[in-house]
């Protein structure tokens, strides 16, 4: 792990996740409760001992930078580092093409550090995974390049980059988002194999091929797109199998679990899993943390008990709720409220994510929604429940979720 350095492309700019990235990128919007998008790649490689990281920026990164420079996880004064790297146009006067591009922009990173090995993860998804596994099956390989993967059922399988193998997981084959008949896993014809876009690679080799693609008229310079399809043939290129990873303390339910989050109703069913009285993904594991910033709020509070108060009772069921939450004389269920909500008396919040420093006013009745940071509901209001209504001032999901934006004025 000494001997590794590790990338995390944070620059994307989420368009699917509209409007909860109309001010951030994709990596640092909130979930969870407490925390960001980017926090769980981050605790991965720490929590696998891997503590030189450096975090390439693009789009809308003030939130994400803030964010990073407040984490506070890895010792510089021993040589770690989780460094911020915004775009800085080394090579020319454009911005990152394309996630190799991003890389190749950054070559004087790798020269610098010299590692034997460049791990280049995403900062957008939702996981657990010990690390270490994925870099020693890369290393006992001998692999140029390896491909972190993860099996999903055929009928799934146009969403994703589709690896074929033979049976010692050898690539042999790649196609993007295949609209029919995608190739399965061997002895397994019910599955194919999804890249997850995390790759382990020899130093030399990424250099190598990241040059011979910043010279090609022809290449989006991309990974995925442009630099698999064209060295699977002539290079040791491996898939890893990540339902195979196993971290201390996951459940037999969390084997395997990892998801994209990419739009509205992707992120907010992954969410609301994590109100149900078992959750798949388990926050609670001490065994493989996920650290986050420090809160400065102090605990939740609920005030009003029904007696004498006729019916005037602070409650949550089913419901994750931050430090700072004040639920007075109201009602949450099955929802997730991060820092500093107030919900007032009488309103009522049902199966909803309501983001930082957000106020609920009396009598208001908010149903499968999104509110961003810093909105005040106004008594009375009622959001939800006619969606015709809704889809006139706000973002509406295909599933029915309402999206209200930061700072919206009511």
């Amino acid at each position: 792990m000494a001997k590794t350095l590790a990338f995390i492309l944070a620059g994307g700019k989420g368009e699917r996740l509209y409007p909860l990235t109309k001010d951030r990128a994709k990596p640092s919007v909130p979930f969870g409760g407490k925390y960001r998008i980017i926090d769980f790649v981050i605790n991965n490689l720490i929590n696998s001992e891997f503590y030189k990281i450096k975090i390439l920026t693009q789009f809308k990164a003030d939130s994400l930078i803030r964010h990073i420079t407040q984490l506070n996880l890895l010792s510089p004064a021993i040589g770690q580092y989780l460094d911020i790297v915004p775009a800085q146009m080394r090579t020319g006067e454009d911005w990152y093409k394309g996630t190799a591009d991003a890389i190749y922009q950054n070559l004087n990173l790798i020269y610098d550090e010299d590692p034997d090995y460049v791990l280049v993860f995403g900062g957008d998804h939702i996981y657990k995974m010990d690390v270490r596994q994925f870099l020693n099956f890369h290393r006992k390989k001998h692999a140029d390049m390896t491909i972190c993967a993860i099996p999903v059922p055929v009928q799934e399988a146009y969403k994703f980059g589709i690896l074929t193998i033979d049976n010692n997981f050898r690539v042999t084959g790649f196609i993007e988002k295949p609209k029919e008949n995608p190739p399965t896993i061997p002895g397994k014809p019910e599955f194919c194999l999804a890249s997850m876009g995390n790759y382990a690679f020899k130093t030399k080799f990424l250099i190598d091929i990241l040059k011979e693609d910043a010279q090609r008229t022809d290449s989006t310079h991309d990974f995925g797109k442009d630099i698999i399809p064209r060295v699977y043939k002539d290079y040791k290129i491996f898939a890893y199998d990540f339902s195979q990873n196993r971290f201390p303390g996951i459940t037999e339910k969390e084997i395997g679990y990892w998801r994209d989050v990419g739009d509205i109703d992707s992120y907010y069913n992954a969410n609301m899993d994590l109100c149900s009285i078992d959750p798949v993904f388990n926050l609670y594991n001490t065994k493989w943390p996920i650290q986050t910033v420090r809160s400065i709020y102090p605990p939740a509070k609920f005030v009003f008990e029904e007696y004498g108060y006729k019916g005037r009772v602070g409650v949550a069921y089913n419901s994750l709720v931050g430090e700072g939450c004040i639920i007075s004389g109201a009602t949450v269920r099955n929802s997730i409220l991060f820092q500093n909500v107030f919900v007032h008396s009488y309103a009522y919040v049902e199966a909803s994510i309501i983001f930082n420093n957000v106020e609920i006013g009396r009598y208001a009745k908010i149903r499968r929604a999104i509110i961003d940071k810093n909105v005040k509901i106004p008594e009375g209001v009622e959001i939800g429940y006619n969606l015709d209504k809704d889809s006139k001032k706000f973002f509406v999901s295909p599933n029915g979720i309402v999206v209200i934006p930061k700072n919206y004025q009511f």
